[in-house]
């Protein structure tokens, strides 16, 4: 098993110096490698907002669905079911925060 897992990982850096290798004296190479880092931003930041859009959306659901049949129960827990349901939401907002970020920097 540790050899395994020592293959996987040589396999790994020789595969991460190959990609992150870079040619000296190209202005070209140059200028399509800052291309392609700005497109890779905007990926990061839809990916950002994407998941988290997705998990807060779950969250909310399943937050959702468990406060509304307590409340069927008891209807004094309502008070106390919302605020579970606003940091659910908060995930979005997160989401949103670090897809900002990422583009602003």
């Amino acid at each position: 098993m540790k050899k395994r897992i020592i293959s996987v990982l040589a396999i790994l850096f020789c595969c991460c110096a190959a990609v992150f290798a870079e040619e000296t004296g190209n202005a070209e190479a140059v200028k399509d490698t800052a291309a392609i880092s700005g497109a890779v931003k905007y990926i990061a930041a839809a990916v950002a907002v994407g998941v988290a859009c997705l998990a807060g959306g779950l969250a909310v659901g399943k937050i959702g669905s468990s406060a509304m049949g307590a409340m069927s129960e008891n209807p004094e827990l309502s008070g106390k079911a919302l605020p579970f349901v606003g940091l659910a939401e908060g995930i979005c907002l997160w989401g949103m925060l670090v897809a900002v970020l990422i583009l602003l920097l």
